[in-house]
C-alpha cells in the first residue's frame, strides 16, 4: 500500500518509527515532511499529504503531531478526507469499518511507538463495513460540498 505521511516537530520522532516500520511491513511511504524537530507549522505537511490521499496518488495517511489534533484538523480541511484521531485499538478499527477514515491522526505525546504500530496495523487491515455506513460516509461528503458552494 501507498502511504502518504506528514508530522510537524512534535511528532517527527514517531512519524520515523512508524515510517520505518510501515517499510518492514512491505508499504511504499511518501513523507511530506517535516524533516527535523526544527519548530515548523504542521498544517503546511498535513494539507499536503491530504491532498495526496484525496487525488489517489496514495491509499491511505497518516500525520502526527504533539496529541494529534492539530494535525487532524488540518487534514480534514482538504475534500475528500475523513482523518480521525485515534489512540486505541477499538476507535482506529470502528473508524475504518464505520467511517471509511482515510487518514490517520496519532499524538506523539500520547502514543508509545509499539501501540502506534498496532494501531496502524488496524488502520491498515480493517474493511470498511458499507451498507448503512455508506449512507452516513455519503452524507458527510454531501456537508463537504455544500460548504464549498
Amino acid at each position: 500500500m501507498r502511504i502518504a505521511m506528514a508530522s510537524d516537530h512534535g511528532g517527527f520522532a514517531l512519524k520515523q518509527a512508524v515510517a520505518a516500520y510501515l517499510r518492514e511491513q512491505g508499504h511504499q511511504v511518501e513523507d511530506f515532511g517535516c524533516h527535523s524537530t526544527e519548530s515548523c507549522d504542521y498544517p503546511d505537511f498535513a494539507g499536503a499529504a491530504a491532498k495526496a490521499v484525496a487525488s489517489g496518488a496514495c491509499e491511505r495517511g497518516i500525520v502526527v503531531c504533539s496529541t494529534g489534533i492539530g494535525i487532524s484538523i488540518a487534514a480534514n480541511k482538504v475534500s475528500g478526507i475523513r482523518c480521525a484521531l485515534c489512540g486505541d485499538l477499538f476507535s482506529v478499527e470502528m473508524t475504518r469499518r464505520h467511517n471509511n477514515a482515510n487518514m490517520l491522526a496519532l499524538g506523539a505525546f500520547l502514543t508509545p511507538p509499539p501501540l502506534a504500530e498496532r494501531i496502524v496495523d488496524v488502520f491498515l487491515n480493517t474493511e470498511f463495513e458499507g451498507g448503512r455506513h455508506q449512507r452516513r460516509v455519503d452524507k458527510i461528503s454531501a456537508l463537504e460540498e455544500q460548504s464549498q458552494s
